[in-house]
């Protein structure tokens, strides 16, 4: 697995963005959906990486959000259905744990459902470390959202 800075052109990237967001809003309320589309994953202050199997194969992709200069959030965490299981989530979130904490953020938090759909993320935000917390940035408490964050060293 390979894991790079990506610019959201490749139709493998737009794809899986598109399912991402169609599953958000198949399983949340719409005002409960805080995935990003891919004009706001382009904005500035957010960085978008994926990762590939080597025969060129996209096995997910996650983004890295600054909230300020010590507060990182991670967004847009996504495997493909067909590619789940392999560890490509798991290998995405060390990447971005080990960003924030390269960028010298000291706390790197997450927004995420709170149906059991969501229950898989939970599992693996949670073996990393990550714990309940309430909302940040503009989040606002919403029983479709779950909040976690991780204290950096």
């Amino acid at each position: 697995m390979r894991i790079s800075p990506d610019d959201l052109t490749h139709p493998d990237v737009i794809a899986l963005l598109r399912e991402h967001l169609d599953d958000m809003r198949a399983i949340s309320p719409p005002e409960s959906v805080h995935a990003l589309d891919l004009d706001r994953l382009r904005m500035p202050g957010l960085s978008f990486y994926t990762v590939w199997d080597d025969d060129g194969t996209l096995l997910g992709c996650g983004a890295l959000k600054a909230l300020d200069e010590t507060h990182g959030e991670i967004k847009s965490m996504r495997t493909p259905k067909a590619q789940r299981g392999r560890g490509a989530g798991r290998a995405m979130l060390m990447h971005l744990i080990d960003e924030a904490r390269r960028r010298g953020y000291t706390r790197l938090s997450l927004e995420t459902g709170s149906t059991p759909p969501f229950a898989p993320a939970h599992r693996l935000y949670a073996s990393a470390g990550f714990a309940a917390c309430g909302p940040f940035g503009g989040y606002t408490d919403d029983p479709h959202s779950r909040f976690m964050t991780l204290r950096l060293a």
